[in-house]
């Protein structure tokens, strides 16, 4: 177990510390379009995506939990946050922000970070599967400059509309023409020299759409900028009290589970990159919330750990929390200083950015080895994914954990029947394994087709489980075949429940 001083006990190494500073550059630099991206996707104003970034680099990055992990507004709740303000307001997001801080908080002192590794796998990939559908369905109307449903079923329903308006609107032309550039250079530039790629892609493809435009003198619709003061917006105690309502703390908890399980997957994800401090899954969990807190007060979207951001500061180099520190430092100048620079950046380019980055949440290499090797875990994955389209991420992320955990159970409910003859025309019925309720159907089949005319004794010792309902099946059936006038029904020891 390392302290957290001794993340920064490197920096005694001028090299590191020249390391991290350059690190942190480089992460400043991925930060920019894609907090804005973000924040507009989510339909609030752009300096709110930055404003989450600086708490993530000034406020988590001086937390303990995870040494290089970078936190900030992040694509996977683009979704829910978006879902929230049409529902509720602008003025109760910072709220619900604030109180999904709170309880992150709560859990991480209650030492249930840990707990979060023991979700599903096929449930977190279902959600960023969802996630990354319903945004890619969402941008695409962003990238037409056209009004996008609420619903994934409508936006589904409404694409054939959305391609005949666009091929016969000049203006809707133009503003996807920007949007699939934009996603042409960001899949084109990883496979561009290394000098190059010094500039990461999201930057490099935001900066030379802008500048085409310009060139071309073309009329698309840019980002509205209010400046970083104005944009902020605190809750209010009205909006604090609107807490009774079901439907904002069932956004409360999507918020705190969908955030928390994003940040420790990250985190377990980011570990595995670098030879550095491993993440303590609990304080990470704690420094989360501090910063969701500090978002809320703000009135600001909220943080999760990014992996896109983490991945970017450990292949550059970083050892030390102060990489993602400065990262932080940067966005406050570059808000306070060039906040008129937003206004030029046009929106089709950012939801190319953002429909690739949903393309990226979508494991498609995963899918197709799951489906073959582990079924089960495939449909949950697909049922996650197609629920959070259909209906929302809460619901989707709720049936995903129920399937998971009737998958588990069901899997682990294996229960063996023998039949064997004995002398005396007698019949011993051999139970082993897991005798549950879910598997009762079974056993009373093969029990009520024995043989009401001859002695039958039920061995229960070889059973390693035996759940109540099960053993109450198991009696009701033995007492049904008593009354029937015919042979008694001996049962063998029973193991506890």
């Amino acid at each position: 177990m390392y302290s957290f001083l001794s993340y920064y006990r490197p920096l005694r190494d001028p090299g590191v510390l020249r390391q991290d500073i350059l690190a942190s550059l480089v992460v400043f630099l991925v930060a920019v379009p894609l907090c804005v991206g973000v924040a507009v996707a989510s339909g609030v104003p752009a300096e709110l995506g930055l404003i989450t970034g600086i708490v993530g680099g000034l406020v988590v990055g001086c937390l303990p939990g995870s040494a290089i992990q970078v936190s900030g507004p992040a694509a996977g709740l683009t979704v829910l946050v978006f879902e929230a303000v049409q529902e509720f307001g602008l003025s109760m997001l910072g709220a619900i922000v604030l109180l999904t801080g709170a309880l992150q908080i709560t859990l991480g002192l209650l030492r249930c970070g840990r707990w979060f590794r023991a979700i599903s796998v096929s449930v977190v990939q279902g959600m960023l599967a969802g996630i990354g559908l319903v945004l890619i369905l969402g941008q695409l109307y962003t990238l037409a400059e056209a009004q996008q449903p609420r619903s994934g079923v409508d936006k589904i329903a409404g694409l054939p509309e959305l391609l005949t308006d666009t091929l016969d609107s000049t203006a809707s032309l133009t503003a996807t023409a920007v949007g699939l550039g934009t996603i042409a250079v960001l899949v084109l530039w990883p496979k561009l020299p290394a000098a190059a790629k010094l500039v990461p892609a999201p930057l490099a493809a935001v900066a030379l759409v802008t500048t085409a435009i310009a060139a071309l003198s073309l009329d698309v619709a840019k980002v509205t900028v209010r400046g970083i003061t104005d944009a902020i917006e605190p809750p209010s105690l009205g909006s604090l009290a609107d807490f009774g309502s079901v439907a904002v703390l069932g956004t409360v908890l999507a918020f705190t589970l969908i955030a928390s399980a994003e940040s420790l997957f990250s985190a377990a994800a980011v570990d595995r990159m670098h030879n550095g401090p491993r993440t303590h899954y609990d304080k990470e969990l704690t420094a989360q919330g501090v910063g969701n807190t500090v978002c809320g007060v703000l009135g600001a979207l909220p943080l999760t750990a990014v992996i896109v951001r983490s991945s970017a500061n450990v292949r550059s180099g970083a050892r030390t929390p102060l990489s993602r520190i400065l990262h932080g430092a940067w966005l406050l100048l570059f808000a306070v200083l060039l906040p008129a620079a937003l206004g030029i950046i046009p929106l089709a380019a950012l939801a190319g950015v953002l429909i690739h980055a949903g393309c990226k949440l979508i494991p498609v290499k995963e899918i197709i080895p799951l489906a073959r090797s582990h079924r089960g875990e495939a449909v949950v994955l697909a049922a996650t994914a197609l629920t959070i389209v259909v209906t929302n991420m809460f619901e989707g992320v709720v049936l995903g954990l129920v399937l998971a955990v009737v998958k588990s159970a069901w899997d682990t409910s294996r229960v063996h029947i023998d039949v064997q003859e004995l002398p005396g025309n007698r019949l011993l019925v051999t139970l082993a394994g897991n005798a549950t309720f879910l598997r009762i159907p079974h056993i009373l089949q093969t029990l009520e087709a024995m043989p009401k005319d001859r002695p039958i004794e039920l061995d229960l010792t070889a059973v390693d489980h035996l759940d109540h309902a099960c053993r109450t099946a198991l009696e009701n059936w033995a007492l049904r075949h008593n009354d029937s006038g015919t042979e008694v029904v001996r049962i063998k020891t029973c193991p506890a429940a």
